[in-house]
């Protein structure tokens, strides 16, 4: 119990910096950052799926990660950074645990194809030689198609089809999709026209303020580090 009012405190700490990050942000003088067009970026990098589970499951599978956002200037050094970034994994449903966890892939039960949509604001700091740093945070979603796994067979593809039906209700229900984001990270010009950079982000598993389940510190928190190319 004290280690879920432990978890609990520090999730709403780190809430109230994000609420305190983006109002201060939205109290920044205007200047004429909204007269300039949105700019693109594309990443690629690697998400790691934290878990705690014992045998039960596969701990933090580490998962390819493409994504993109759409920077669109705001006031001061301050975007709207709306994105998307997409990954896959395999899951089985634990009986034991009662939800569903990452699983090896002899013992999938159900691919899950997920689009984290984030709507974060980003402000960026000068540092010299051309180089910035970038900080966002802003809410994200954890969107979760659940599918049958690939490649099963009779009694097989029976069980996993009742195993994807309840891995589904599980993440679609009590807001398990909630899932803000936090990132850091520079870049620096690479032309006149481009930015090159590296970028490190998490995603908070806030719903645990809610659901009241017992769950292992780690359980629900995404890591990911990628590298970025934007224009300027």
């Amino acid at each position: 119990m004290r280690a879920i009012l432990g978890a609990m405190a520090r999730l709403r700490r780190i809430e109230i910096a994000m609420v305190a990050f983006i109002a201060a942000a939205a109290l920044l003088p205007a200047g004429n950052a909204a007269a300039a067009p949105p700019t693109w970026a594309f990443r690629g990098g690697l998400i790691a799926i934290l878990e705690d589970n014992g045998l039960e499951g596969d701990p933090a599978p580490i998962l390819p990660l493409p994504g993109a956002a759409l920077a669109i200037p705001l006031v001061w050094r301050l975007d709207a950074e709306p994105s998307i970034d997409l990954y896959s994994a395999v899951y089985g449903f634990s009986d034991l645990l009662g939800r569903p966890v990452p699983y090896a892939l002899e013992y999938r039960s159900t691919r899950v194809v997920s689009a984290l949509v984030g709507l974060p604001l980003a402000i960026t700091v000068p540092l010299p030689g051309g180089v910035r740093w970038r900080f966002l945070a802003g809410p994200a979603f954890d969107l979760r198609l659940c599918l049958v796994a690939e490649g099963l067979e009779g009694a097989d593809l029976e069980d996993a089809s009742a195993e994807t039906a309840d891995t589904a209700a599980y993440f679609w229900g009590s807001g398990r999709w909630v899932s803000p984001q936090i990132g850091t990270g520079v870049e620096i010009p690479a032309s006149d026209k481009f930015w090159l950079g590296i970028e490190a982000r998490a995603w908070i598993p806030a719903y645990r303020l809610w659901t009241g389940e017992e769950l292992p510190a780690a359980e629900g928190w995404r890591l990911a580090l990628s590298l970025r190319a934007g224009q300027r």
